[in-house]
Parts: C-alpha cells; sequence; structure tokens
C-alpha cells in the first residue's frame, strides 16, 4: 500500500441501495417514469414503464452513479432524465468526505476486472453479491490524490476513446469496401447472365432428426451462435453429445451452405467444410451444381440486396425471421457457372484481404483495451501519482 493511503471495506466508503424488483404486470408500455434494467444499460433499447411512486432512494438521476450487478455488470454513471432503476442495478452514494464519485467510478472500473479474473476467464455470466461488495478492500488516498487520479485517468482516457473510435470508424470502412464490391458483383447484368428465383437454384433437403440417436451423437453441431456475424466463420463448436442436445436438428454435409433464419440483419451465413448437425433456426441450402456453385451462393445470401429483401420479409414478427417462401421467392441475376467461378475467386481474395484488415483493427482495438486495464491498474496500486499528496 503506498504511504499516505488507507485499505478501507466498500461498506466503510459508500452505500449500495438496491432498486425495485418488478412484476411483469407492473411493466408498463407507458407511463409515469422508465425503469431502468440491466439491458437498457448495454444493449436494449427497450424501455417499460412504472407509475408508481416510490421512496426517493429508488430513483436514479442524471449524474448518479449506478453499478448493474446481474449478468452483464460494472459502473455507469447516469446521464439522462429521472428512472426508476431495477433490483439489478445498485445506485451508489459515496461518503463524500471519504471518497469522490469520480474516484469510486474509477475504482469500480479497476475491481470489475479482479471480479472476472476471479470467476475465471470463462465465466459469460456473473453475478455480483451486494453483500461480497460491501467487504471488498479497496485503496483509499487522500481526496486531493483522488482528485489528481480522477484527472490523469480522465485525460488518458479521452485520448483512448479517440483513438479507439478512429479503429473503429477504420473498421466500418474496411467492412464496408467488401461489401461495395460485393454489390457490385451483383449488380451486374448482361451476356451470360439470367433472371433465376431462389427456389430454381438450391432446395432444403435435409429433415429434422433426433440428435439423441447413437449416430447422430459425435457430428458437430452448429447453432446461430457459432457463426460470427458477417465473416461466417465458426466458433466454439461441440459435438450434440457435449452439447446434450434433445430438440429436432437439421443433418448437413460440406456441399450446403447454412443460412441463419433468426434476425436476417445479422447476417450469419456459413460455408462449412465438415458433416454435422445444424439448428432447426437455420436453412440448410443445398445448391443445384448445374445451375449455382456452392460459394457463389454463399457469397449472394451475405451480399446487401439479399439481406435487405430478407429484413424486408421479416420485419412484421416479435422475433424477426425468414421464411421459406420468402426465402426461395427472391430474384436475382446468375450468371453462367464459368463466369461463376471467375467471380468467385476474385471474392475469396477479397475476403481474405478484407478479413486481414478487420483483424488488424480488431487486435488494434484489443490492444486500447489492455492499456486501459493497465493504466487502471496503476492508477489504484499508487503508481500515477509520485508522492503523498497533503491533504
Amino acid at each position: 500500500m503506498k504511504e499516505g493511503w488507507e485499505s478501507k471495506k466498500m461498506s466503510e466508503v459508500c452505500r449500495l441501495i438496491n432498486g425495485r424488483a418488478y412484476k411483469k404486470p407492473e411493466l408498463l408500455s407507458e407511463g409515469k417514469y422508465p425503469v431502468l434494467r440491466v439491458g437498457n444499460l448495454f444493449t436494449n433499447n427497450q424501455w417499460y414503464y412504472s407509475d408508481l411512486d416510490l421512496d426517493e432512494d429508488k430513483y436514479c438521476n442524471n449524474g448518479d452513479l449506478i453499478y448493474a450487478w446481474s449478468a452483464s455488470f460494472g459502473p455507469r454513471i447516469w446521464e439522462g432524465e429521472k428512472v426508476i432503476y431495477h433490483y439489478h442495478i445498485w445506485k451508489i452514494l459515496p461518503d463524500f468526505q471519504l471518497i469522490t464519485r469520480d474516484y469510486l467510478f474509477h475504482l469500480f472500473e479497476w475491481d470489475k476486472e479482479q471480479i472476472r479474473s476471479a470467476h475465471g476467464t470463462g465465466t459469460t455470466m456473473i453475478h455480483v453479491g451486494k453483500g461480497s461488495m460491501e467487504n471488498r478492500i479497496i485503496p483509499i488516498p487522500p481526496l486531493s490524490e483522488q482528485q489528481q487520479i480522477v484527472a490523469i485517468l480522465d485525460r488518458a482516457f479521452a485520448a483512448i476513446d479517440q483513438a479507439r473510435a478512429n479503429v473503429e470508424r477504420n473498421l466500418e470502412n474496411a467492412r464496408e469496401l467488401f461489401q461495395s464490391e460485393l454489390n457490385e458483383v451483383f449488380c451486374q447484368t448482361g451476356e451470360g447472365w439470367e433472371e433465376k428465383q431462389m427456389d430454381e437454384v438450391c432446395a432444403i433437403t435435409s429433415k429434422l432428426i433426433n440428435p439423441e440417436e447413437k449416430k447422430y451423437q459425435n457430428l458437430m453441431h452448429v447453432g446461430g451462435g457459432n457463426i460470427v456475424a458477417e465473416t461466417g466463420e465458426l466458433v466454439d463448436l461441440k459435438t450434440a453429445k457435449e452439447e446434450g442436445l434433445k430438440s429436432g436438428k437439421f443433418v448437413f454435409d460440406s456441399k450446403m451452405v447454412l443460412y441463419n433464419k433468426i434476425r436476417p440483419y445479422l447476417v450469419k451465413v456459413s460455408r462449412p467444410t465438415f458433416n454435422g448437425l445444424c439448428s432447426a433456426d437455420m436453412y440448410p441450402l443445398t445448391p443445384n451444381d448445374e445451375e449455382i456453385i456452392r460459394d457463389f451462393l454463399y457469397f449472394l445470401l451475405i451480399s446487401k440486396d439479399f439481406t435487405d429483401y430478407a429484413i424486408k420479409g421479416s420485419a412484421r414478427a416479435g422475433m424477426p425471421k425468414v421464411n421459406r417462401k420468402h426465402l426461395f421467392k427472391y430474384s436475382f441475376s446468375l450468371p453462367s457457372v464459368a463466369i461463376q467461378n471467375e467471380i468467385i475467386k476474385e471474392l475469396d481474395e477479397l475476403t481474405v484481404k478484407s478479413r486481414q484488415l478487420v483483424q488488424k483493427y480488431n487486435l488494434k482495438i484489443q490492444h486500447l483495451e489492455e492499456l486501459k486495464k493497465s493504466i487502471l491498474q496503476k492508477a489504484f496500486t499508487g503508481e500515477l501519482t509520485s508522492k503523498p499528496i497533503p491533504a
């Protein structure tokens, strides 16, 4: 511990106040107050509302420090209107004689990584208990040094965030360049090209099977979560036995293209190089070799034109889903098999270059995240400020 710093329990420097637990009928489509749930802090833009009048400590106001402790977890400084915060969120009330809000925010960010490490790298769903959080031992420098640490972190993180924004813009440009080239291919017409409908060039020949049968137990299973959006890469595959599959699945082989029909805007399409099982939420498409090459079908299904068509046909569903009828009615221009082979060669080369760029930019983003963690580590082990600062 650095000279002049103290170690205290979290409960000695701040209060953690649970939000309100809601029954489903209490969550309204409109009302007096928005109900802030964990999902709203991360990826979910759907809001519920409440007309309940509660104790003041159950409301969150602009500038309050809060902490999501269930599944997705970590601190936030709330920026927005007055809301009722859900039970899976704590409102944090610092003791300002001991600790500043912004120092506590950054400390929570640093401590979040310690919690994640303690749960193991393979853990995806982490719940942080209120009692265990209150008992966590944290470093407390004098208030003046806390302010200095916050100023250093804010400057460093602003620079990192700007660098990340630049990298993410380059990443998006790389993806757009690939789609632009791809769309140019499928906008072509002319000699050797014919107007076709999807049901003329491919079919679903697989039937649903019981994955519990012995002959299927050692086959790899591909679900929507195993396909990386836009790239078609397959990750984290397991056998039917390892996953304990019970519901009906399709059998596929290496001649097929797998198209995930759920949420078509994610563009989850894959060209497997092995035989296996796939989710019933996928279409295992068998191309008619005399009409279309498998790889050409793959590129067609990830093109913007087809994706826009798929989205349009699924927009009315509560869970966007492409039905077979809509899929097979898709019309497009198709060149001869000879021309398809030439196009595939160009697109495969473009795919390799695009993935190299994406990997390069993702690596830069990863390095920026590691830099941020390193700076936080230095901040809370006393390495950012050279000497104790008088209170």
